[in-house]
């Protein structure tokens, strides 16, 4: 099935890749954060409405958060997805550009005149009035990596980066609250003690709890203030690989993005790409099926990208999974071979973009194929999805010929 995208110009060519960053809300639009790599410039937050026919730009996250002015390094990321929650969309920001060492991303060492990072903010964009509301600071100077929403109790969770540290926000009061590292010293850690981060905090919303995994594949809960491991089962499955959880460049054990439907979190693991739940009640996983595209499950390949795909949402129905996901290339009848390992979180590889789908209900795998831009490109380093009512499918991916970032529209699948 030929599947082409429609590419929609932002006019930033300066972006960079984006994980997560985008949404769609009830007035219809999608939101989303394009990121700038720069020791300048910020991120920028875009609404786009198809009847409106062209995406309009609402902030720079550096002025939104009050610090055009410090000349510090700026606020050039969200890494994290926009929660609605009484007419207000909230999300937060990170650090858009890093320092290499030891084969790991760390905090950036600011240029002479550049003031260090202050730590990424806790923002609400109210939706009547366009106004971005600045909640809070992450402490220590961190970014904020991971997010998610409580909106019956109005209460953020929060993982910082680079060390890990668990936070929780009172929306009302905007009081922060740090349970302390998740892991060792996440990926500030030196050798030994380095562990990468939990990229998705899966929220029961009955109870409130949340819950997060290590790169060891072990489950922690948050719920009532008090943080516990669950003992009963882990993600440390054989089909899902083997790692070393001490080391950089992948995403061990962790999942890599999950979401709510009464009573379970699914969720999908990263270089596997397999699909399963997690019944908190029972405190059990079990194994559903393997979410890549058919070309990745016909070689046995993982995925090329090191991390996994961040695109995996549901869709308007209630019942469907959408999924991005990497297919390999093949050329005169052999697969074209990327990097055999990688000591970041990229692709190891050129790779096609496949649109899956699964069906909960019915327990029902589709394929659709590959998707094309209209450019005539393949999309690329795609690790976000939103889905609108319609069933419409958007993305950020790069865009030749500068592999600058924008937004990309899949009409609905029929």
């Amino acid at each position: 099935m030929a599947l082409t995208a429609t590419l929609i110009d932002s006019g930033l060519p300066q972006s960079h890749d984006t994980y997560n960053g985008l949404s769609a809300a009830s007035d219809g639009a999608v939101y989303y954060v394009l990121c700038v790599e720069s020791w300048t410039e910020g991120a920028r937050m875009f609404r786009y409405d198809l009847r409106a026919g062209s995406p309009v730009c609402l902030a720079d996250l550096t002025e939104a958060c009050g610090e055009a002015e410090r000349g510090a390094v700026p606020q050039g990321k969200s890494h994290v997805s926009f929660y609605e929650y009484s007419g207000r969309l909230y999300f937060a920001t990170h650090v858009g550009i890093y320092t290499s060492a030891d084969g790991r991303e760390t905090m950036p060492v600011p240029p002479a005149g550049t003031r260090p990072y202050p730590g990424g903010h806790f923002l609400a964009y109210d939706l009547a009035t366009g106004q971005i509301d600045d909640l809070a600071l992450a402490p220590a100077g961190e970014g904020i990596l991971t997010m998610t929403l409580d909106g019956a109790r109005g209460v953020a969770y929060a993982i910082t980066w680079p060390s890990g540290q668990l936070l929780s926000l009172d929306t009302l009061s905007r009081r922060v609250t740090s349970y302390g590292p998740v892991s060792l010293d996440g990926e500030a850690g030196a050798p030994g003690r380095y562990r990468t981060l939990c990229r998705s905090l899966a929220l029961d919303p009955r109870d409130g709890a949340v819950y997060y995994t290590t790169s060891e594949g072990w489950i922690f809960r948050l719920r009532d203030g008090r943080l516990a491991r669950v003992t009963s089962d882990d993600l440390a499955k054989d089909y899902f690989g083997r790692y070393d959880a001490s080391q950089p460049g992948h995403m061990g054990y962790h999942w890599r993005q999950t979401l709510w439907r009464d009573p379970h979190i699914y969720g999908v693991h990263g270089n596997s790409g397999y699909l399963f739940q997690f019944d908190p009640d029972a405190g059990r996983v079990e194994l559903i099926d393997r979410l890549t595209s058919l070309p990745s499950r016909r070689s046995g390949m993982f995925d090329q990208f090191s991390y996994g795909y961040l695109g995996f949402t549901m869709g308007p129905d209630g019942d469907t999974l959408y999924y991005l996901t990497g297919a390999p290339i093949y050329s005169g009848g052999r697969r074209v071979a990327g990097k055999a390992d990688t000591a970041r979180g990229e692709s190891k590889g050129e790779e096609n973009l496949h649109l899956v789908t699964y069906n909960l209900r019915q327990r029902r795998y589709t394929d659709h194929g590959a998707i094309t831009l209209d450019n005539g490109e393949r999309p690329s380093y795609v690790n976000s999805i939103a889905v609108d009512g319609e069933g419409a499918i958007y993305f950020l991916t790069r865009v030749a010929p500068d592999a600058h970032t924008d937004l990309a529209r899949l009409a609905p699948i029929r």
